[in-house]
């Protein structure tokens, strides 16, 4: 048999995967987001449209959760300011959490003060230079004024007309966790009152599956087509962070892909930068969640998303094997292969070789990390 050899990625195949990339942004290693005079849990991130406040809330355990703030020193490293002002109640039980906010400094969050008496659980408040000023609920159609019904999870996108939440259900579901939720889209009406868009539920028709998963915790960039959010497999115990996209405002997001795969250290809460270069959020790191940060990937001419041009990989149809050629013997590394959705199928550690001849044909992504590199390619298995 005539030995096949394909160096990623050639010829017409190249429209077709350069287009898929671009659909579904990839995003690099996790880098610990570290908050300097802060040692406590840190979830639930929120970064500021201007890049330099990071906001998130303290364990979301609704007995002494409450917001804060650091400032920023570079992309990984932050200053812990303290408690965001104003906003935290100071009675116990009490739950202050998924802080978001516009380019006028109009803050948003989640409250339960007042529930159930008050179904109206999302709050802003506008920061002036030294003051404040609006304090109070959002009003709104998107509600649902029913028992154990809340809004779980709200931001606002950076022009501050519209506001993306998650409608959740309790009803004594395992685990504290609701028994069902869904995300929506409310424009506003005036500085206190967000309504449903007429669509929303058709903009969302692929992400809620409300009869398999619990979807919470979204966040839209500022040109409105992609969607970054939380999904857990009912009856399951890991989330894992999606991503689903849309060629214009007026469209439904597509099929989600898998951003960050499901795993014992709970990823959740996907918050990015203005520019979408930056994916901040929290998972477990020892006995606290902590903040991470991980970089968006671009797709350079001949297809290859890496900052090292001579790393290379050779895929071998004849012996279904994979070969990464250019990394220097002493070099630790690891390899992950995932299908499009970006779901993990092998990880190995130092090793030149992959035999994926147990893997279906078609489109794979392979990624390669080392000293703090990523290199990721996407291959025709055939």
């Amino acid at each position: 048999m005539i030995q096949k050899r394909l160096v990623l990625l050639l010829g017409l195949l190249m429209c077709y995967v350069i287009n898929q990339a671009q659909n579904s942004p990839l995003f690099g290693t996790a880098i610990p987001v570290i908050i300097n005079g802060y040692t406590f849990d840190a979830m639930e991130p929120f970064l500021s449209p201007d890049g330099n406040a990071l906001f998130f809330n303290s364990l979301n355990d609704g007995i002494s959760t409450s917001l804060h703030y650091a400032a920023k020193v570079n992309d990984s490293v932050f200053n812990y300011l303290g408690p965001v002002p104003v906003v935290n109640q100071t009675v116990t039980p009490r739950l202050d959490a998924v802080a978001s906010v516009d380019s006028l400094n109009t803050f948003y969050w989640v409250s339960t003060r007042g529930y159930p008496a008050n179904y109206e659980n999302v709050f802003k408040v506008k920061f002036l230079t030294s003051s404040y000023t609006g304090f109070g609920r959002v009003h709104g159609d998107f509600y649902i004024q029913q028992p154990g019904h809340l809004v779980m999870d709200a931001m606002v996108t950076q022009n501050g007309n519209t506001l993306v939440y998650c409608n959740a259900f309790f009803n004594g579901c395992p685990n504290g966790l609701p028994c069902k939720s869904s995300m929506g889209m409310a424009t506003k009406v005036n500085d206190s009152t967000f309504n449903k868009l007429s669509n929303t539920a058709a903009v969302f028709a692929n992400v809620n599956d409300t009869v398999n998963y619990l979807v919470y915790a979204p966040h839209v960039l500022p040109n409105g087509l992609e969607l970054y959010y939380t999904r857990l497999q009912k009856g399951g115990t890991q989330t894992e962070v999606m991503v689903a996209t849309r060629t214009t405002t007026n469209a439904a997001f597509s099929n989600p892909a898998v951003l960050i795969p499901a795993s014992l250290q709970l990823p959740e809460a996907p918050t990015l930068s203005a520019d979408g270069q930056r994916l901040y959020y929290h998972r477990k790191q020892g006995a606290v969640y902590q903040v991470f940060l991980k970089k968006r990937l671009s797709v350079s001419s001949a297809g290859k998303l890496t900052k090292d041009p001579d790393v290379m990989i050779r895929y071998m149809a004849s012996g279904n094997r994979i070969k990464i050629e250019g990394l220097k013997a002493d070099e630790d590394f690891t390899v992950e292969l995932m299908d499009v959705t970006g779901r993990i199928n092998k990880r190995a550690s130092n090793r030149n070789e992959l035999d994926i001849s147990d893997l279906p044909e078609g489109i794979l992504i392979l990624k390669i990390i080392w000293n703090e590199q990523t290199a990721v390619f996407k291959v025709l298995h055939h």
